[in-house]
């Protein structure tokens, strides 16, 4: 039998669960899309997210995804044979240089594994061995959404500063934004991009890419710029329509409005804050269990894990197996593998993600961590004991 008749819980990275206030948001009728409320709405939004940044400077929203905030960023700064070069950490790395490749961009990596975040000094090696400076852009994840790691943003900064290269500082922060404590203007990024459903506890459908001058001062010239993608009336726009090139995704940004409102009225040291305990008490949680067991956390060194979402390591366990079982037995679903497609790690039978950002509280993480004890449990998964206890130990001694 099945124990699922309440609420499913969604521990993945993203879309991350959604508070009920910002479903609610959404159940209205469309307002008018040419001026009114929906325009003080949207500047609001505009305010708000650059708050959240850490910026000053400018914000071009687009109906879509992160891949499609990866492509708006490339189109802007990047024209076809320009050199870029990828700081891999991971999946989502990958996935980025792929696309840009697709564009015609010439890519090369720094590769660092996907257990482990970027080190710095490589990268200003690389840089300095790039005497004609013809590498134009360095992106990278602040964390990754697959493999977990999560990089030094300032460290990196001050790797280009110090082999002195122009190249733009380019960031991923799709799976960190809101989560985790970042700086655009303070750190010296130059673009960075974000989307609305890990976080930002929306549902998926806007992308946000903020840009400084040394960004738009380095843009393609503007006719030749995909006019979907061109950020430059969209972050400044003379007319309403203009923010989103067309019809303006309103019940998405009804939705926006309201989370920002819980993220603001929580604050933003708290939510950071957050974030770092329920991220403690998971590690806390899989390091017991691998006492005695297969169960071992993908990132190693702690100060290299995101405290979004949390990577889990399980060699010879089926984890497709667990994970069926906790979405059948007790409504828990984990985040699937990505990036653990390997023979070494069953094809990525032996992996999977919990995520732990955006709207989140004791009870949903510890609720959802013993549901998982559970199922290694009735799955036969060799653990050690009290992991879920651990757990509890980290939320008593700070909350």
């Amino acid at each position: 039998m099945s124990l699922s008749f309440g609420r499913d819980l969604y521990l993945t990275p993203g879309p991350s669960v959604m508070p009920d206030s910002v479903l609610a948001a959404m159940m209205r009728a469309a307002p008018s899309i040419y001026d009114g409320p929906i325009v003080d709405l949207t500047e609001s939004i505009v305010t708000d997210l650059k708050t959240i940044a850490g910026t000053r400077h400018q914000l071009a929203m687009y109906i879509a995804n992160g891949h499609g905030a990866w492509e708006a960023a490339l189109e802007n700064v990047f024209a076809p044979g320009e050199k870029a070069l990828v700081v891999h950490t991971g999946n989502f790395a990958q996935s980025w240089a792929n696309v840009a490749e697709r564009m015609g961009i010439e890519v090369s990596y720094l590769h660092f594994g996907t257990d482990r975040a970027a080190d710095a000094a490589v990268l200003a090696e690389t840089l300095r061995a790039d005497a004609t400076h013809g590498i134009k852009g360095v992106f990278c994840t602040q964390t990754d959404t697959a493999s977990s790691a999560s990089n030094d943003i300032p460290a990196l900064r001050a790797a280009l500063d110090a082999a002195g290269h122009p190249a733009l500082l380019m960031v991923d922060c799709v799976a960190s934004f809101a989560c985790e404590r970042f700086e655009m203007d303070a750190w010296g990024v130059d673009v960075m991009l974000t989307a609305s459903q890990k976080g930002l506890m929306c549902p998926p459908g806007i992308a946000y890419v903020f840009y400084n001058e040394k960004a738009e001062a380095r843009a393609r010239p503007k006719p030749d710029r995909a006019p979907y993608w061109d950020w430059t009336d969209r972050a400044n726009p003379g007319l309403y329509y203009q923010y989103f090139f067309g019809t303006t995704p309103t019940h998405l940004l009804y939705a926006q409005r309201e989370a920002l409102n819980l993220l603001l009225a929580e604050g933003m040291e708290n939510v950071f804050r957050r974030h770092e305990i329920f991220a403690q008490a998971v590690w806390a949680a899989v390091e017991v269990w691998g006492t005695a067991g297969p169960l071992r956390l993908n990132v190693t060194n702690r100060a290299h894990r995101s405290r979004a979402v949390t990577a889990v390591r399980a060699k010879g366990v089926d984890c497709f197996a667990l994970q069926k079982w906790l979405r059948h037995k007790t409504g828990l679903t984990l985040g699937k593998p990505i990036g653990f497609d390997t023979p070494e790690f069953g094809n990525g039978a032996h992996a999977f993600r919990i995520g732990h950002m955006g709207h989140m509280n004791p009870p949903m993480l510890l609720g959802g961590l013993s549901s998982l004890q559970a199922g290694l449990i009735a799955c036969g998964i060799a653990h050690g004991a009290g992991g879920v206890d651990a757990a509890v130990q980290v939320i008593a001694a700070n909350a």
